[in-house]
């Protein structure tokens, strides 16, 4: 098959998952550059951040439209994420200097492998788990509390997205379920209007880096744009947590090959980074309730007993 055409297919396919879910974009189509069409780490996750920017900010502003955008949450992360994630790309591009491309490619397999292994463990965790546990809310009043715990969110996800291109989806959304309690519709609105911002500050600082291949960019966007159209037509006729275990045990296998692709000695890097990732994710929440005002959780005890109204 044609390269160009292979990634037509392949950009569709993603697109469709995009539309439906609003995870996948970053976090499968990088593996699937490297692992498939033998692109360099560094140009795959460059070329795919680029792409995916664009992509989010069509999807961001149509939700933007629908108001399911927390544009309070947005500031917040993206005040953390932003310089979080040029940071990142600034990183890699100085151990480059420092260690040569082929150690770095090797590192970035490791650091890529990893995320991708605790990307697919949160998403399996998020479909199985946590909207079966966790209480929904449309709206809350921002408080100091809301602020640290979304800049801090975005300190630590925008570096991710920065150096890996991964987890711009899934797991921010993961984040704005656990800590925050958002509905569904708010989760993904509110997650794609950030993506857009965070993904254009990484995929500006990787294209000045040399890190973007445009024509490759071009070809993705041919495929992933009407896929993402089909695929939000769909959004409603397919379940979607059986899409998102079905994801998560593809990001698990591909998070096991790209690891497989690099030097053995870093991968205990990639063990490191799927184990810590998935332990700061479990105890997100729990930070988040420590720094709770106790009148706040009475309130959200006394709005449980009370069908159809809220606590903030």
């Amino acid at each position: 098959m044609d390269f160009s055409i292979a990634i037509l297919f392949f950009g569709f396919g993603i697109g469709v998952l995009v539309g439906m879910t609003g995870m996948g974009g970053g976090a499968l189509m990088t593996p699937l550059l490297i692992l498939l069409f033998g692109v360099s780490p560094t140009t795959a996750i460059g070329t795919d951040i680029l792409y995916a920017a664009i992509t989010k900010t069509v999807g961001g502003w149509r939700h933007f439209k629908m108001k399911t955008v927390n544009m309070g949450l947005v500031f917040w992360l993206a005040v953390g994420s932003v310089p979080s994630a040029v940071f990142g790309v600034q990183l890699v591009a100085w151990l480059q200097g420092q260690i040569g491309e082929e150690k770095l490619d090797s590192l970035v397999y490791a650091v890529l492998g990893g995320t991708l292994l605790m990307v697919g463990i949160i998403t399996l965790a998020r479909a199985l788990i946590l909207a079966r546990t966790i209480s929904e809310r449309d709206d809350f009043k921002i408080e100091l509390r809301h602020k640290v715990a979304a800049v801090t969110i975005g300190v630590t996800t925008g570096f991710v997205i920065g150096v890996t291109s991964a987890g711009s989806g899934t797991v921010i959304a993961v984040l704005l379920i656990a800590v925050f309690r958002l509905t569904p519709k708010h989760v993904v609105g509110t997650d794609v209007f950030h993506a857009a911002i965070v993904l254009w500050a990484a995929g500006i600082a990787h294209f000045g880096h040399g890190n973007v291949d445009l024509g490759l960019v071009g070809n993705i966007l041919l495929g992933s744009v009407p896929g993402v159209v089909v695929g939000a037509a769909l959004m409603g006729r397919i379940n979607q947590d059986t899409i998102r275990i079905a994801l998560g045990i593809v990001l698990i296998l591909s998070g096991f090959f790209t690891v497989q692709k690099g030097d053995p000695l870093v991968w205990p890097i990639a063990a490191l980074v799927a184990g810590l990732g998935f332990v700061l994710i479990l105890m997100a929440p729990r930070w988040y309730q420590h720094f709770r005002p106790p009148e706040a959780i009475e309130a959200e005890k006394a709005a449980a007993k009370r069908p159809g109204s809220e606590a903030d």
